[in-house]
């Protein structure tokens, strides 16, 4: 018998099967989920994250983050505001971030209003960055909690 599988007659069918859908809770870390747009994708529209998010794809919009990287081979316009962002690829727009690095490969051209820029040899950066007089907030990730449940995609009645 394989460790995963069951004897026969354990499993129930579908028809007989009890399905239940529950709510999630949020972890209590936020800063530790990872939250990943895959080179694939091309997002339009504004994009709010209380953890860390990491773009391999396309963005145009406002993308509010924790921690943001926007990676080598991504395309970012619009406008970031993050406690910290990494730029790998590249950006066109205005970035509100406690602190800001622009690594070797990317591309920048805007505004970078920040606590603490750094500028790795080899990134190029076209544009004006200005300090910021308080610090930028990570998003509340209280406004996600407060939707309704995800409604089940199929129930039992549906199946079979």
């Amino acid at each position: 018998m394989n460790y995963f599988s069951q004897p026969k007659g354990a499993m129930k069918s579908v028809e007989n099967a009890d399905v239940r859908f529950e709510s999630v809770a949020a972890p209590a870390k936020t800063a530790d989920v990872m939250s990943v747009f895959g080179p694939g994708m091309m997002i339009t529209g504004n994009i709010v994250c209380a953890g860390a998010l990491e773009i391999f794809g396309r963005v145009t919009g406002e993308v509010h983050s924790a921690q943001l990287t926007i990676c080598e081979g991504a395309k970012v316009e619009g406008k970031i505001v993050a406690q910290d962002t990494v730029i790998k690829g590249e950006f066109k727009g205005t970035i509100h971030g406690n602190t800001v690095r622009l690594q070797g490969t990317a591309i920048v051209d805007g505004e970078i209003y920040n606590r603490s820029l750094t500028i790795e040899q080899n990134a190029q950066f076209e544009g004006v960055a200005r300090r910021l007089d308080r610090p930028v907030d990570a998003p509340s990730a209280d406004p996600l909690k407060g939707d309704a449940p995800m409604q089940p995609m199929f129930t039992p009645e549906t199946v079979g």
